[in-house]
């Protein structure tokens, strides 16, 4: 069975991530993909490491951040800033369904490629830092943008600390996945509904970080609360904490409430601070935080990290340890869900990455294919697809065209 987008196709003009992100899961729910990349340069992400040196290659090597990134899609090569570039990317859209792009706003206007140069069954997914509208729409950025005007790097970190950027690109990542959201309603509307038009949706880094920051819009608008970094504790809630083992990790225990609290104790052989007057219920837990938590640090370190997951598990306590990719690796549940996939890389061979996610119950959806060469598969595309004869192809690539 192919996946449930089967038969839709995507094209990605983006660059980096938010944009060819949004492209990707479209691809690995069934959509074909299309990359297309300026010629003899590609897609920045391909320059950005680490690297795997390759045989013969004077060069950095084969960057796994691309092999990941730019899996699952058909490469070609296009240079959208001539005008017979700008046509025959008009010709390949006439076959498409959805356009991901993140340029400044107004750039593919400038290239003749915008909204109203295409299709208007197109859905074109426009991602950008500030949106494609407002006052601050055409200042550049990127992800440390988005987290910082959405409010999400004031909130991480310690109070008395610098706020600190999350692990990964987050608002990149988040806007993807918000923007393949909307493309897919978007046809839904123009197809299932019988519209017949297609959208422009206008996703901006910062709007996707606004989006999940809970109360913290509405504290500050009915009670003038402006939320602050708590670390990784809370105000309201004790124990919780990312606590320190005796092998050098970090397991978080969740027991703020008075039924995980009393299971904690029973985890710890320390029945009797589940009815010490100072810990018995949440309130006090609270007012007692600096004095609970402590208590359950001091146990943290005297065991691994797997013994203490192991008697959480035992006791119903939520616990987990903070992963790194080698204890991702070797997890047991993971291998059986078969969240790790492996992707034949044309360069480099078979690269572990991520599974597609998320799945359907009873379908099994194929690894995604090998990350592109640079204009692998520009004779498919311009001369199978869009119907190019072989003289037409040959002119085009002598000019640097394609």
């Amino acid at each position: 069975m192919g996946g449930p987008l089967e038969g839709l196709r995507v094209i990605d003009v983006g660059t980096r991530i938010s944009a060819p992100f949004c492209a990707g899961l479209l691809g690995e729910m069934g959509a074909e993909v299309i990359k297309v990349e300026q010629p003899g340069v590609g897609d920045f992400m391909r320059e950005i490491g680490p690297f795997v040196p390759v045989e013969g290659d004077d060069g950095p090597g084969h960057s796994l951040f691309w092999s990941v990134e730019g899996r699952g899609r058909k490469g070609v090569t296009l240079d959208l800033r001539k005008p017979e570039g700008q046509e025959l990317f008009r010709r390949l859209c006439r076959h498409a369904d959805v356009v991901c792009e993140n340029f400044r706003p107004g750039t593919m206007e400038r290239w003749n490629v915008g909204p109203a140069d295409l299709d208007p069954r197109l859905v074109m997914v426009r991602i950008s830092v500030f949106g494609q509208d407002g006052p601050s729409s055409l200042r550049p950025g990127l992800d440390r943008l988005g987290i910082g005007y959405g409010g999400l790097l004031h909130l991480t970190g310690y109070p008395d600390r610098p706020p600190v950027r999350p692990g990964v690109t987050v608002s990149d990542y988040l806007t993807g996945v918000f923007a393949a959201h909307a493309a897919l309603a978007a046809l839904y509307r123009r197809d299932a509904r019988r519209i017949g038009a297609g959208a422009v949706v206008d996703a901006c880094l910062y709007g996707s970080v606004l989006r999940i920051l809970e109360w913290t819009i509405a504290g500050y608008d009915r009670l003038g609360i402006v939320r602050e970094r708590e670390g990784n504790r809370l105000a309201n809630s004790a124990p919780l904490d990312n606590y320190p083992t005796a092998d050098g990790k970090y397991v978080c225990i969740v027991a703020g409430s008075d039924a995980n609290f009393r299971r904690l104790c029973a985890a710890m052989d320390r029945p009797e601070l589940a009815t010490d007057a100072r810990f018995a219920r949440l309130a006090e837990r609270a007012a007692n935080a600096e004095e609970i938590n402590g208590i359950v640090e001091a146990w943290t370190r005297s065991l691994t990290a797997a013994q203490i997951e192991q008697r959480c598990i035992d006791h119903d306590v939520p616990v987990a340890t903070a992963y790194t990719a080698a204890d991702i690796a070797a997890d047991p549940h993971m291998q059986a869900r078969h969240d790790l996939v492996t992707v034949v890389d044309s360069v480099i061979g078979p690269v572990r990455q991520q599974a597609p996610f998320p799945r359907f119950v009873g379908e099994e959806l194929p690894a995604p294919s090998s990350a592109p060469r640079l204009g692998e598969h520009n004779r498919e595309v311009w001369r199978g697809l869009v119907g190019l004869s072989e003289e037409e192809f040959a002119s085009a690539v002598e000019a640097g065209i394609i």
